[in-house]
Parts: structure tokens; C-alpha cells; sequence
């Protein structure tokens, strides 16, 4: 199965001027995020120096169960209710204001 091609993300400011924010992504991969966890904005782990400690794809396969994925049973699905017969009133001594 082929894999589809990645759209172009390109977007154009309120100026006027074209932003390519997939090229933007590409040259800024391997800049430390912002923040306290020490990724850098591809996925990778850091560690002192901004070393690359785990690539993302090593993170990804970790994290990932290996054993069978367990089947998906559907939340909504009807329960089977048991089936209650409903209450009928007698309503030949019922009192025309509602009060029983």
C-alpha cells in the first residue's frame, strides 16, 4: 500500500506574505523544545549537551505493546435490559385532581 504524499502546508499571512510551515518544521527539527522535558522538537530524547539519548522512532517502538492488542469491545453497544412489565394504575378510584 502506497503511502499518500504529505499535503503542502503553506499559509499566508494576514500581510500577505507565504508561510511554508512544513519547511518551517524541517529546518527547525533538531532545536531543543521549550519546556521541562528534555525532547527536541522532532521527539528525541536529550541529554547533557543536547546529546540525542533515544531517537523518536527507538521511543515509539518502546512504547508500543508487543503482545496482542486486545479486541475493542463497543461502549455504546445496546445492553440487554431485563424487560420490566410496567406498572398500570387503577385509575376507576383515582381522585379528578390527581391526588391518589
Amino acid at each position: 500500500m502506497a503511502m499518500k504524499e504529505q499535503q503542502r502546508q503553506v499559509y499566508r499571512t494576514m500581510q500577505g506574505v507565504e508561510v511554508d510551515m512544513g519547511k518551517l518544521m524541517n529546518q527547525n527539527e533538531m532545536t531543543v523544545a521549550v519546556g521541562n522535558v528534555k525532547v527536541n522538537a522532532r521527539g528525541d530524547e536529550l541529554g547533557p549537551g543536547g546529546k540525542i539519548l533515544r531517537t523518536r522512532e527507538e521511543i515509539l517502538r518502546d512504547s508500543q505493546p508487543t503482545g496482542p492488542v486486545p479486541e475493542q469491545m463497543n461502549v455504546r453497544a445496546e445492553t440487554v435490559q431485563p424487560q420490566v412489565a410496567p406498572v398500570k394504575k387503577d385509575i376507576t378510584n383515582m381522585d379528578p385532581e390527581g391526588k391518589e
